[in-house]
């Protein structure tokens, strides 16, 4: 079987059609197939972009047709979370909506919200839908997760999900509580490493909040300081350390076989990160285009796969 692995869509309905039919996909039966190959989709199918619930029918009807599937993302985490009462606090949610944390959260799911937070049914079909997607996917060929593959993180998580790498109801509440394995080893594998910065060291982030640690390139086996293994902007990542980050900071994959992944917001001409990473992440959310990689089954990873649309 070959694949074609699609990055973050959030909200671009018009770019996934356009990338579709670029790549051969036609509609057929109320839904786009291919002849020959499966889509995979890694995840952040909402919030940001104007057709929320056309980009999350469209995948949706990929997968019940059998070609293609689909795993969750941090936006769908989110999102089930924001939707999900609160047992323990009566009258708030998993995901608060109170306070400046409650602003921020709403500010960053406005999008979606806009198209269903007045249509109780929809919105609930949706999340329904969100919690039988996979936290990941291992294919013999290659693996596909949202932010990060953590092969620790999944031996710890893997007895409390579904058969099927599911999560469940009672399981998102024991992952929005900080502080808890379940917590960390969801939000590694859906959000990212990150690790402290030696001591003095800090830095505003793009939203001007003082920060003391870093997401890294857990990709990149050959990067050994703060400075090269953070991931963010160029001029912020001048200004970190060039210090050697102790060697059992973060995680680094194995290499085993292909991993492809969303989530960092990539830009510029995409390429492969590394022998065995990918990322199909170029920020179609903030205008960028909606990338895929091509995966034939043979011959190393090479950015002459990639195909893009918008």
């Amino acid at each position: 079987m070959n694949y074609d692995i699609i990055g973050d869509i959030h909200g671009q309905a018009d770019k996934l059609e356009a990338l579709l039919g670029k790549m051969g996909y036609a509609s057929r039966g109320g839904t786009f197939r291919h002849p020959g190959r499966m889509a995979i989709f890694v995840g952040d199918f909402i919030d940001r972009g104007p057709r929320n619930v056309d980009t999350v029918n469209a995948v949706r009807r990929m997968v019940d047709a059998g070609s293609a599937v689909a795993i969750m993302g941090n936006h769908e985490f989110n999102a089930i979370a924001w939707h999900l009462p609160d047992q323990d606090a009566p009258g708030e949610f998993l995901r608060p909506r109170q306070g400046k944390l409650g602003d921020k959260n709403r500010k960053q799911h406005a999008a979606f919200l806009a198209e269903v937070e007045h249509k109780p049914k929809l919105h609930a079909e949706v999340i329904d839908w969100f919690l039988t997607l996979p936290l990941w996917l291992e294919l013999p060929e290659f693996r596909v997760v949202h932010a990060c593959w953590h092969a620790g993180y999944m031996k710890e998580l893997r007895p409390l999900l579904t058969p099927d790498l599911q999560i469940d109801r009672d399981l998102m509440v024991a992952a929005s509580r900080g502080g808890r394995m379940e917590f960390r080893t969801v939000e590694g594998l859906t959000k990212g490493i990150e690790i402290e910065l030696p001591d003095g060291h800090n830095f505003l982030d793009k939203d001007g909040h003082e920060r003391s640690n870093v997401r890294i390139r857990w990709w990149d086996t050959e990067a050994t300081s703060y400075r090269d293994l953070a991931v963010m902007e160029d001029d912020l990542r001048a200004r970190l350390p060039t210090s050697e980050a102790p060697r059992d900071a973060g995680h680094r994959y194995d290499g085993a076989k292909p991993v492809f992944f969303g989530h960092y917001w990539m830009n510029g001409l995409p390429q492969v990160l590394s022998p065995a990473a990918v990322c199909v992440d170029y920020s179609a959310g903030k205008g960028g285009p909606l990338v895929a990689y091509r995966w034939d089954g043979d011959g190393p990873l090479s950015a002459s796969q990639f195909v893009w649309a918008g």
